[in-house]
């Protein structure tokens, strides 16, 4: 009885050691997303020309 039992909890973390990383991968949906740098033009309190590098990601 005792051999049975510890079979059976050998079997069922195996299992569930070998289902779990395959759950994780599947959030993704091999999604990536599509990164860019975009310059923005804008002007100070004084009136003189500011450029900043802005990343965006869609």
């Amino acid at each position: 009885m005792r051999k049975t039992i510890v079979s059976a909890t050998i079997a069922l973390v195996a299992a569930v050691s070998v289902a779990a990383p395959s759950y994780a991968c599947d959030d993704s949906y091999g999604y990536e997303p599509q990164c860019f740098i975009k310059k923005v033009k804008s002007y100070d309190y004084y009136g003189d020309v500011v450029i900043r590098k802005i990343k965006v990601c869609n």
